[in-house]
Order: C-alpha cells, then structure tokens, then sequence
C-alpha cells in the first residue's frame, strides 16, 4: 500500500466497529457490485475496509498512485484538481454507490485529481488485488466499470467544451441544474448539497464575485431561492434555457 493511501485511510478517517456485508448494503443496487456473484461478495467481505470519513477529509491525493479504489456507501465528494495557478477546478462529484480512484488504478498511473468528502462519508476501499481478480473473472463487471471510465470521459470533455463556449451564466444555470440531477433536493425542496460560493465558482471556471452576482440576478427573476449556502430551483426550464441545456 502507497504512502498516500496508507495516510488517507489510517491517519484523517474515523473508524467505528461496525461492519455490513455488501450484500445488504442499501447502496448496492446503485453501485457496480451489484454484478458481483454471491461467491465474490465474500471474498470482497473479506478484503474490504469499512471507513467513516468526515466533512473535508481527502480520501485520494492528486499525484498519489492508489492502491485500491473506494465504493461510497453514503456521502458526498467532491473530485478536483489543482490549475497551474493553484486554484481549485472541480471537475465532478461521487455520491452513494459511487466507485472512485478505479481509472488511475486500471491504468497504472499517478491519480489527476484529488477526491474530499463534502459531508460525513461511509466508504469501503477494495484493494488492487480482488478488483482486478473480479475484472479478470467476471465480464459484466468488466462492462459496466468500462461504460462508466467512457462515461466519465465524455463528461468531462463536455465541461472542457462549454468553459471555453458558453458564458459564465449559461455555465451556473447548467451547473445548478446538474447539481440538481447529481444529488436532488431535500425535504425543502433546496439542493441536497452543501457548496460554498467559492466551490460554485470552481466549478463555473469564474471569480467568487462574479457567482455571487448570478445567483443574486436569478433570485431576483424568481428563478432560484437562496440562503446561505441553501439553493432552492424554482424554474428549471427557465434555467434550462439559460444553460442551453437541451435533451
């Protein structure tokens, strides 16, 4: 096990006694596991750690080489790299069922990003070993891990497309929308996402200022509702034709 993966999971998480097979795990049917068969769900039993990780806690580094990748049970995070003038470019986020760090690792290369959790996170790393000895075994698993590296690729080639496109505000709407598809709405009907302004920014490819002038301009056409860091959509179709977001 790497350095930087060893400090991830032992030095910055919180571990609690409590363990849950991954065959009743709430987030299975979401996750790629789901293709794994009941024989290799005991083997992944075996091998897996189970890790409590809090608000703001990285769980991968940029530039570290992973030995292992993470399925989130039940959190948020965030992945994100640094420009070459060290300000933040978040990329996109992970949420329950998600699997992240596995395209570093199938390609044997330094991880691009870093990964932070966004709220209190249950993640359970699965080393190197026993996914490539599910990958080598089991071709649907195999399938959907690449649909989803394709996936993955397509996505962030579109973000490339409309920073360097699309305006700033055609940018916020698509991202709120998009934060809005990703994680939904609480009971409030608000995001169900906790994002500074700044994080917003990083992900609009803009200034802080300029994303608090947005957000105040589509509040006052009763487009969104916003306090704090609380965001609530009141006309997605308006902000999708702001975004010129088209199905």
């Amino acid at each position: 096990m790497g350095a930087n993966t060893f400090f991830a999971i032992f030095d910055i998480m919180s571990t609690r006694p409590e363990f849950q097979s991954c065959a009743t795990c709430v987030s299975r049917d979401i996750s790629m596991i789901r293709d794994l068969s009941a024989e290799e769900i005991t083997r992944l039993d075996e091998v897996k750690s189970c890790v409590f990780f809090k608000k703001g806690q990285i769980l991968f580094h940029e530039g570290s080489k992973p030995s292992g990748v993470y399925c989130i049970k039940a959190g948020k995070a965030k992945i994100s790299r640094l420009g070459i003038d060290g300000k933040e470019q978040i990329i996109r986020f992970a949420k329950d069922g998600d699997m992240i760090g596995y395209r570093s690792l199938l390609s044997d290369e330094n991880l691009t990003a870093s990964i932070t959790t966004l709220d209190e996170t249950h993640a359970c790393f699965i080393p190197k070993s026993a996914l490539f000895d599910f990958l080598e075994k089991n071709p649907k698993f195999s399938l959907d891990l690449m649909k989803q590296a394709c996936h993955e690729l397509g996505e962030a080639s579109r973000i490339i497309t409309n920073l360097a496109q699309k305006s700033v505000r055609e940018r916020l709407a698509e991202v709120l929308l998009l934060l809005k598809t990703t994680f939904g709405e609480d009971s409030e009907g608000n995001l169900d996402v906790s994002l500074t302004r700044e994080e917003l920014a990083n992900m609009v490819g803009t200034a802080t200022e300029s994303v608090i002038r947005l957000l105040s301009e589509l509040k006052e056409d009763s487009i969104i509702e916003s306090k704090g860091r609380k965001i609530k959509i009141l006309d997605a179709q308006q902000l999708a034709r702001i975004g010129k977001v088209y199905d």
